[in-house]
């Protein structure tokens, strides 16, 4: 059976729409389905570019456990396909509709069911906002520290459906690292848990690691327990100038072969620093090849500070900026986050890469994206995780030139063969979605491709959860 071909029946006309409805109606309150096309159109794709959405037949936005498995027992008894989505920040295309779907919107399920500061625990629903629930644990000295640059709008729901990473992955790790376990609604409105709440537990396959990252293709992840951690002190930062990326990259090397244990360690090309200095008037160095940040949480970040700041200087760095105080280590983290809404600003639209490369090809993998660009004669920016070699080649362009588009296009592409080519990952934290889909069998292989196919099969039968993702 190949998954890939295989497609949910879609009920496009209106009287099996007006069944669909009328059926969901019978488990969900009025104001739960959306059926305007106005309003339907509006829930069709998320922030990935190049990714091709259809029509929803139904938007419905259930705020318990039983209105999702009403859903999924209705979608099951008309083979009505299912895209589950959080707050669309992603960029794969994971969460766009196909034509005569339901899009389960799970934004309204957001409450914070518990927080344990003894088991270091929350259990939250998957419509709660990263940003709040790290506040929330903040209040009782705990963090959450999975921090995706969405981390503001993005929902714990979609970080888990596409396993999602962020700044401070080198030190604290990714999303699948704190989910402990979860509630699932599968496709045929069963309810299964998985996982525990426990610091250990190994009792059967790990199913809840299946679930992460599986862009919602499995089961709907209603309720998670997520583990904590004492909250960390304030990070200071150092900003280290460099006249190549080669020597940033070996900068990244000798602090991690040294065995520094950063909490943020960032990388802006020069393409992308001159984007920045050009919206928000940074003052940053226009003569930069290269900026690193780096950052320590430590009880000691002044002297961690001073440590990375001599390596990078052996590598080359023709200037370190250490900053003070927190003040002054957020005006430079500034420069870092407004990296992508800078690049985007160049031409109007980007494509976002997110390979991932082991650290020590580092530096192959910014010299090739450079090579791309001037082939392709695009502008192609690079913000990376420097610290777990997460690269974020942006690809400008304007949409509506056709062969600039084209170009766009082949060069992400070619950007993905080069991660591949040096021992990498086609993606390191926003998942295949649509995107990437015809990527993933060269990664996996055939072999790989079947077993997944396989475990797709076992928990969807019908194939009407998020049809045409990842496959």
């Amino acid at each position: 059976m190949i998954m890939s071909r295989i497609e949910a029946p879609r009920s496009k006309d209106t009287a099996a729409t007006g069944d669909l409805v009328d059926l969901l109606l019978g488990g969900l309150p009025a104001e739960a389905v959306l059926t305007d096309p106005d309003v339907t159109a509006s829930y069709a794709n998320d922030m990935a570019s190049f990714c091709p959405a259809g029509s929803p037949a139904v938007v419905v936005l259930p705020r318990t456990t039983e209105q999702v498995q009403h859903v999924m027992r209705t979608a099951t008894a008309l083979r009505v396909p299912v895209v589950p989505q959080g707050a669309r920040t992603g960029l794969s295309g994971a969460a766009n509709a196909s034509d005569g779907c339901i899009v389960l919107s799970l934004t309204k399920m957001d409450r914070i069911l518990e927080i344990n500061p003894v088991d270091r625990i929350a259990v939250v629903e998957p419509g709660v906002v990263n940003a709040a629930l790290s506040r929330a644990v903040g209040e009782h000295g705990l963090s959450y520290p999975p921090d995706p640059s969405s981390w503001e709008m993005c929902t714990i729901g979609g970080n888990i459906g596409t396993a999602s990473g962020g700044l401070c992955c080198v030190k604290y790790g990714v999303t699948a690292e704190y989910v402990l376990g979860l509630d699932v609604v599968l496709a045929d409105g069963r309810l299964m848990s998985t996982g525990r709440r426990t610091a250990k537990g190994v009792a059967g396959y790990d199913l809840t690691r299946l679930f992460v990252g599986s862009e919602g293709s499995l089961g709907i992840v209603v309720r998670a327990v997520l583990g904590l951690r004492p909250k960390p002190p304030e990070q200071l930062v150092l900003a280290a100038e460099f006249a190549s990326a080669a020597a940033a990259c070996d900068a990244v090397c000798r602090i991690m072969e040294g065995g520094h244990v950063p909490s943020l360690l960032e990388l802006m090309d020069r393409t992308t620093v001159k984007a920045v200095n050009a919206m928000a008037r940074m003052g940053l160095p226009e003569s930069t090849e290269a900026l690193l940040l780096a950052a320590f949480d430590t009880t000691a970040p002044a002297a961690d500070l001073a440590a990375v700041g001599a390596l990078c200087e052996a590598a080359g760095a023709t200037q370190v900026v250490p900053a003070d105080d927190v003040t002054e280590s957020e005006l430079l983290l500034q420069a870092r986050r407004s990296s992508l809404t800078a690049l985007e600003a160049v031409k109007g639209v980007t494509m976002i890469d997110d390979v991932c490369v082991p650290r020590s090809r580092l530096a192959e993998m910014l010299e090739g994206v450079d090579r791309i660009a001037e082939k392709y004669q695009l502008t192609i920016g690079v913000v990376a995780h420097a610290g777990d070699g997460n690269t974020h080649p942006t690809v400008c362009f304007d949409p509506a030139d056709l062969d600039e588009s084209r170009r766009a296009r082949e060069s992400f592409d070619e950007i993905m063969a080069l991660g591949l080519e040096l021992g990498g990952t086609i993606t390191g934290e926003h998942g295949v979605g649509v995107l990437k889909r015809e990527w993933l069998a060269r990664e996996i292989g055939p072999v790989g491709m079947e077993m997944q196919r396989a475990v797709k099969q076992a928990f969807d039968p019908l194939n009407i959860l998020n049809p045409g993702k990842l496959f």
